[in-house]
């Protein structure tokens, strides 16, 4: 039912059926008083699993792609600064109305339809990343099985070897399971098992890369066109993106404040840092020009890459349920919104909802995972898009913050506040607008397949 009122001047008339609807679906996904939230420190490992993944894998291709590490390095740095705001900047956003996903934060500071063209821009980078984490699952399998019998698997593997096979019957058991649960901290023990796994491939990475191993032919130390420095950067936005996951995350936490979620913030960026930097500037330096799109693809089979590719895939089958948790609110936003369903309703009706949208992600994902092959041909689109969620909407945000808070009183610091806020929100646009034409054209110009370099192959 929608309720109408006037403000105390008489000024325009404000109807607060979106604005009820969405307060209480947030306050319907709140911490309950009998559930005990989540520490500072393990909900920086939940940060850690949204952060960390399908980008290791493809960061030191990056690198190659930028010019070599100096370059790459030195844009990465800056990112950060970006990255590590926009964190901060939701979380004080979120505390205004205790929001508990990223676009009910958008809603509470910028508005319905800044709230609407959020959850649609987040519904389909997640929708996305969970295919691209499918497709990973499909590749540690080859992997695994290329180690175990190469022989067979070559020639005329068993249906258990085939990939279609091993990502359907590997997620259905693993990944399903765990997309279901109405809360995201349940998975904070599982997360902790994937950030080592992670850390497995970066001690990996660096002991091959301290062995004796070929000398690469080419390395690179700057980069052939300066227009390719801006080839690294949908890997550095896909590679931290954790923005739309923060604060479910923060939500969930047993102390939630902005000094206990900045030692959050700082211990995740810490190792997100350590682990990217390290396997992406040691693996380069490895193997050089001729980098595979995915690092584990260059190393010879052995039964420490094999430790690997098994950790990887863990890793994996936990962070999906966290992507799909932020797709689903998301598309929980759109749909009642559009639909215009009282929140009595709404609640009611919350389980069936969830179990039936769950089941189409999960089903679609699925199925097209199994028909695209390459992560690359994902991950530069979805790194354009992930540019969004830490610019453009974060920028937003604290800008109607700076512009509120102006009209009541002047203020040198809101006004540079201001000025910070609208840095982001170009930025974010132009990278947004390049890197989408530049994966756009790339894909088109390999007909929407790379080659992968790694020669790892039934063939070789």
């Amino acid at each position: 039912m929608s309720i109408q009122a006037r403000d105390d001047d008489g000024s325009d008339e404000v109807i607060i059926e979106d604005e009820e609807q969405i307060q209480f679906l947030t306050k319907s996904r709140l911490t309950p008083q009998h559930v005990k939230g989540s520490s500072w420190f393990s909900s920086a490992f939940l940060v850690v699993n949204a952060a960390l993944g399908a980008g290791l894998l493809n960061f030191p291709a990056a690198y190659d792609l930028a010019g070599g590490v100096v370059v790459a390095v030195t844009i990465q740095t800056i990112f950060l600064v970006f990255i590590v705001a926009a964190i901060m900047i939701l979380a004080y956003c979120s505390d205004i109305k205790q929001s508990t996903t990223y676009q009910d934060v958008v809603y509470s500071v910028c508005g319905k339809w800044a709230h609407t063209a959020s959850a649609v821009t987040l519904l389909i980078y997640c929708y996305g990343t969970c295919i691209t984490f499918l497709i990973i699952i499909g590749d540690q399998w080859e992997e695994f099985f290329l180690f175990v019998d190469k022989t067979k698997f070559c020639n005329d593997p068993p249906i258990y070897m085939d990939r279609s096979f091993t990502i359907v019957v590997s997620s259905l058991i693993l990944i399903l399971p765990m997309c279901f649960p109405k809360r995201i901290d349940f998975l904070k023990y599982a997360s902790f098992v994937g950030v080592i796994g992670i850390l497995y491939v970066v001690l990996l990475v660096t002991v091959k890369y301290f062995s004796p191993h070929p000398t690469p032919k080419l390395i690179k130390t700057k980069p052939d066109s300066w227009m390719d420095i801006f080839l690294v950067v949908p890997a550095i936005c896909f590679a931290y993106q954790c923005h739309v996951s923060i604060i479910p995350i923060y939500s969930c936490m047993e102390k939630r404040n902005i000094k206990e979620f900045s030692k959050t913030v700082a211990l995740a960026m810490v190792l997100c840092v350590f682990s990217y930097t390290g396997t992406a500037a040691l693996g380069y330096l490895q193997f050089g020009h001729g980098i595979a799109s995915d690092i584990l693809l260059s190393f010879d089979p052995d039964p420490e890459v094999l430790v690997a590719v098994v950790l990887i895939a863990i890793k994996t089958y936990t962070t999906y349920p966290i992507l799909l948790f932020c797709g689903r609110a998301a598309f929980d936003s759109v749909y009642l919104t559009l639909r215009k369903i009282p929140p009595e309703v709404a609640e009611s009706h919350e389980r069936p909802r969830r179990i039936i949208t769950t089941t189409i992600w999960f089903a679609t994902t699925l199925v097209l995972a199994v028909f695209i092959p390459n992560i690359g041909v994902v991950i530069q689109i979805l790194g354009a898009f992930a540019a969004i969620f830490i610019f453009i909407y974060p920028g937003m945000c604290l800008l109607k913050i700076c512009l509120d808070r102006l009209d009541v009183q002047y203020s040198r610091r809101l006004k540079g506040l201001a000025i910070f806020s609208l840095v982001f929100i170009v930025l974010g646009s132009f990278i947004f607008g390049l890197t989408l034409s530049q994966a756009l054209i790339q894909d088109i110009g390999t007909g929407g397949v790379k080659p992968d370099k790694s020669g790892y192959t039934c063939g070789s």
